[in-house]
């Protein structure tokens, strides 16, 4: 171990980061990027930084997602691990469809789900919307990043606004959403910390943590097919909750649960109804 990343740990295992190594190596190899000079002191600079709270992500400027690297940046979610469910159950929705699939991802944060689907299915034709600047400019930058702007347009606006205009309704296959789904009760007490880094936007789902899933259920119907496929990251026990939001609009069917390798079902989908 050099003395340098010996440093870094160090830094970093003395605020209880507990993969306190693994991160320092991030940290090291992305100090010494060929754009950057004085790689000691920005290492450092980094270290202090996540010592602090910031997510690591933040920290390095990017963060791997479904295979594809993306450029992170405040103003927008940095892209976790466990969304990767959502998108690869996506993406088997996606490959049962026709030559040309098309596909919306409402509430986009920094682009990490249209550019993989994009990146993955390059016969796709995605669209991605979110309401805020920040998860716009980052979504763009990704587009381009990741080599994907023939089959991504990015639009803002509240939800489907953002969409009217484009000619999309009665014509997706599958709408991906990973809403804001933390309760604004958790997110005042035991989950406040999520705020001192990152946007609102992309934690309070409204004072049950289902606000945006009950709007997009609704509002996602003029722009399914009959048969597309509506999928929703959700948190931890909400699933129950999720599927009557779906049986209340009374026009999906096939309401399905993925779980994660641990069991807990961190996504819920439907299929809206053919006739």
């Amino acid at each position: 171990m050099t003395a340098l990343l010996h440093e870094i740990v160090t830094i970093l295992g003395n605020c209880g980061i507990a993969n306190a190594a693994t991160e320092a190596a991030r940290i090291v190899h992305a100090a010494q990027a060929p754009t950057l000079s004085d790689h000691a002191n920005i290492a450092r600079a980094m270290a202090e930084r996540r010592a602090a709270g910031a997510p690591l992500a933040y920290v390095i400027g990017h963060e791997m997602f479904m295979g594809i690297e993306l450029i992170v940046a405040e103003g927008a979610l940095a892209p976790r691990k466990e969304t990767e469910l959502l998108g690869n159950t996506a993406l088997d929705a996606i490959r049962s469809c026709d030559a040309a699939p098309r596909v919306i991802d409402m509430c986009c944060g920094s682009g990490n789900l249209a550019c993989a689907i994009a990146h993955h299915l390059p016969r796709a034709r995605v669209w991605a919307s979110d309401l805020t600047d920040g998860c716009i400019a980052i979504t763009r930058r990704n587009v381009e990043h990741v080599g994907v702007s023939d089959s991504v347009v990015v639009a803002q606006g509240d939800l489907f606004a953002g969409l009217a205009g484009f000619g999309l309704e009665g014509s997706i296959d599958v709408i991906v959403c990973n809403p804001p789904y933390i309760s604004q009760g958790k997110l005042a007490i035991d989950r406040a910390e999520l705020l001192e880094h990152e946007p609102r936007e992309a934690f309070d789902g409204g004072p049950y943590g289902l606000s945006i899933h009950q709007r997009v259920v609704k509002e996602a119907l003029p722009f399914l097919r009959p048969g597309g496929t509506l999928l929703f990251e959700i948190g931890l026990g909400q699933e129950r909750q999720v599927k009557m939001l779906f049986d209340r609009v009374k026009a999906y069917e096939e309401i399905r649960f993925v779980a994660n390798c641990a069991g807990a079902v961190r996504v819920v989908s439907g299929r809206k109804c053919i006739d």
